[in-house]
């Protein structure tokens, strides 16, 4: 068994040994050895391949948008002419094309096509009365010249003539009103369009005032766009404009009128746009709430392709590479008409700088990048 002296020069033995190791440790956390060598510093990855472009100049159309109604150019309403009558045959109905005097409808003819032979007998009866008249009137100048009629007679007979006369013009006009009346039991449309609405029904009886048809007039329809009375300033009729479709197609218009007048609480004028009737197969429907734009011309723009510009908290920005550098800046620009794929750049850019052409919504502000011809980026 060990002795106790023993013991003790073993442990100062050990706390010597952990303090050269401490003492080792700390030289070479602290600066490592002397002939240690620094690491080489590694450059920078590029975080994207780009091409740069620059912004191109065209000329593009100026376009006022607007927000309207759809409708009818005209409407006609049609209604009976007799009163008091059944109507007995609806032959047409909503959306129905009609051609200009189409019967859309009839009314029982039986009074008046009996009234009408009745007046048609009584023209026959006078004609023959009048006839009589005139033949006596003619012998009673005769035979007063030669001296065997008074002038009281004479008279009398020609005032006999002149009486049936007016009795057949009377009974003449009784019948062509009889005529009227019976050509009035058909319902005709007053011109060529499309019916936009029907009350008439089988069995009820006409009255006066009582509107039986509406008539879209040649199918025309219109767009009534609302604008400022700045932009109507701007405006003329004959400028094409563009209405969009509901199932997404373009329907092509022109300004037939401005409003005369601008409404007093909204400040606001109508303007008159005419539409084609391709406008109906594209979906625009009477009553319809439509969007456009009215063309006022051309003028030059400064464009980039929709791919070098982001939106970035309700801004638009670019990435501009320096002439030669390979880190971008985000730089914020004011953005106008967009065209197809192309934007307008209105401010913040100068033409002759360089931008990155597609990507930019990858890189950050101060990213490096490498920057290949257009077409070779990946």
């Amino acid at each position: 068994m060990p002795s106790f002296p023993s013991r003790r020069l073993l442990v100062r033995v050990g706390a010597l040994l952990l303090l050269a190791g401490a003492i080792v440790w700390i030289a070479t956390r602290d600066g490592g050895s002397p002939s240690a060598e620094p690491a080489a510093t590694d450059s920078p990855r590029p975080a994207l391949t780009v091409s740069l472009i620059k912004p191109k100049a065209a000329d593009w159309p100026r376009t006022l948008a607007a927000n309207g109604n759809v409708a009818a150019w005209q409407e006609a309403v049609i209604g009976a002419e007799i009163s008091n009558y059944r109507l007995s045959a609806v032959l047409v109905n909503v959306g129905d094309r009609v051609a200009q005097g189409q019967v859309l409808a009839r009314i029982a003819d039986d009074n008046v096509a009996a009234d009408l032979a009745q007046s048609s007998a009584a023209v026959a009866e006078t004609e023959a009365n009048a006839a009589e008249a005139k033949f006596n009137a003619e012998r009673a100048r005769q035979l007063r010249a030669s001296g065997f009629y008074s002038p009281q007679q004479a008279q009398q007979s020609i005032t006999a003539e002149l009486a049936a006369a007016a009795r057949l013009e009377a009974a003449r006009a009784r019948k062509q009103n009889d005529e009227l009346r019976l050509a009035q039991t058909q319902v005709r449309a007053p011109d060529a369009g499309i019916v936009s609405s029907r009350t008439a029904t089988v069995g009820s009886l006409t009255q006066p005032g009582q509107e039986l048809f509406r008539l879209i007039r040649g199918g025309r329809l219109e767009w009534r766009a609302e604008v400022t009375a700045t932009e109507l300033a701007q405006l003329k009729p004959g400028l094409p404009a563009t209405i969009a479709g509901p199932a997404g197609g373009a329907v092509k218009g022109q300004v037939r009128m401005l409003g005369p007048t601008v409404d007093a609480a909204s400040r606001n004028a109508l303007i008159y746009v005419d539409l084609p009737e391709s406008a109906a197969a594209a979906g625009l429907r009477a009553g319809m709430f439509a969007r456009g734009e009215i063309e006022l011309g051309v003028s030059p723009a400064l464009t980039l392709p929709q791919s070098a510009v982001v939106t970035r908290d309700g801004f638009s920005y670019v990435f501009v590479v320096a002439a030669g550098g390979d880190k971008v800046a985000l730089t914020k620009v004011a953005v106008g008409r967009r065209v197809g794929e192309r934007i307008e750049i209105t401010g913040g850019l100068a033409a002759d700088t360089q931008v990155v052409a597609s990507g930019a919504g990858f890189l950050a502000d101060g990213d490096t990048v490498r920057v290949v011809a257009a077409g070779n980026a990946q």
